[in-house]
């Protein structure tokens, strides 16, 4: 574990360093910054020399440049728009597993219908998209709402046929995902992909100096997936890049493939899809994944400053589930269909807050 709390200082200037397990693939040292790189296209160059700001966060013109993603009043539009709107058509294909559909809507839209495995599936796909709001980064992840799925209401009426060879249970709970056009696959980023394979599997650390030097369009791919592995590793989430880091071990080509659940718009920005392994299922696996999402984390020393700061209020609060409840409660009129977090995840949800923070505030302190 990280060592003994440091003080939480923003204002603080010297620069920070890099973790041993994983080198550092965004770490911090003497010099400059190591980061990890992707391709993407190329916004406008910053005009500031160097991305990163008082050691540990990224500079806030690098930070502007970031695609908006989905920005929260259209996805509140979108939820409400989805959740009245009637289910004209169910196709087959393009959601991930054979129990899902894509789903045409009575406005014109499309929504990917997700059918979990287990209620625990739909839980954790609702719960991580909230908790995203909590963090502040919903607008990575599409818009998405909890539907019940009734034959003999007006709502399903047009798909009855449809939902009889889907094998849906009545009274079900699924979620809709607002569909999104023009989405590429995503590689994981250079010292993952092409570097991964050597001695140890361990990514090559970028030398000092080089992130300066990186294209602004790289830049911009750093600033989303350093978000990206701290959602994952509260949520624990293995079914993005930790199950890759898994495969290593049977085939040293994975980290040259795209990464799944994870696809970027035509304007370079990062899409979470799929979190439904988050908070519920990827909790009772944590003795499974956390050797992978552990070091995962580690390896990142530069982060977003807002993201930062919102996980140290809930760790000084020590609110991680309360907020996480209060949101998806007051947004989700299906909540009570699900439930919420047992007691249990409840404080690992907190714990696992309380070690990002501890994380970060070592960071600042190297």
């Amino acid at each position: 574990p990280p060592p003994p709390e440091a003080p939480w200082d923003l204002g603080r200037s010297e620069p920070g360093g890099g973790q041993k397990t994983f080198r550092s693939l965004l770490a911090v040292e003497r010099g400059g910054e190591r980061p990890f790189a992707a391709s993407s296209p190329s916004p406008p160059p910053p005009s500031s020399s160097f991305p990163v700001e008082r050691g540990i966060f990224w500079s806030r013109e690098l930070e502007a440049r970031v695609p908006p993603g989905f920005p929260a009043g259209e996805a509140a539009a979108w939820r409400a728009a989805a959740r009245s709107a009637r289910v004209s058509a169910l196709e087959r294909g393009g959601c991930g597993r054979s129990s899902n559909r894509l789903a045409r809507l009575s406005d014109g839209s499309r929504a990917c219908v997700r059918y979990g495995i287990s209620p625990e599936q739909i839980q954790g796909e609702a719960l991580s998209y909230h908790l995203a709001g909590v963090l502040g980064i919903q607008e990575r992840l599409p818009p998405m709402a909890l539907a019940l799925v009734e034959t003999r209401g007006g709502r399903w009426e047009p798909v009855r046929e449809e939902l009889r060879g889907s094998h849906w249970a009545e009274g079900a709970v699924v979620s809709l995902t607002r569909w999104v056009d023009n989405l590429t696959a995503v590689v994981p980023p250079a010292p993952w992909g092409a570097e991964a394979g050597g001695e140890g599997r361990r990514p090559r650390a970028l030398s000092a100096g080089e992130l300066s030097g990186l294209p602004a369009a790289q830049l911009v791919e750093l600033v989303q997936w350093s978000d990206l592995i701290l959602f994952d590793y509260l949520t624990a989430n293995f079914d993005r890049l930790v199950s890759n880091l898994f495969s290593l071990q049977w085939d040293p080509r994975v980290m040259r493939r795209a990464t799944s659940n994870l696809l970027r718009a035509p304007d370079g920005g990062l899409v979470f899809l799929d979190n439904e392994a988050g908070l519920v299922h990827g909790y009772r696996l944590l003795a499974m994944w956390d050797p992978y999402n552990e070091p995962l984390l580690r390896s990142v020393c530069v982060f977003r400053e807002g993201t930062a700061r919102r996980v140290a209020e809930l760790h000084r609060r020590r609110s991680a589930a309360a907020e996480l409840r209060r949101r998806y409660r007051a947004r989700e009129p299906l909540w009570d269909r699900l439930g919420f977090l047992s007691e249990r995840q409840a404080e690992l949800l907190q714990a696992r807050v309380d070690f990002v923070h501890r994380h970060i505030a070592h960071c600042r302190a190297q």
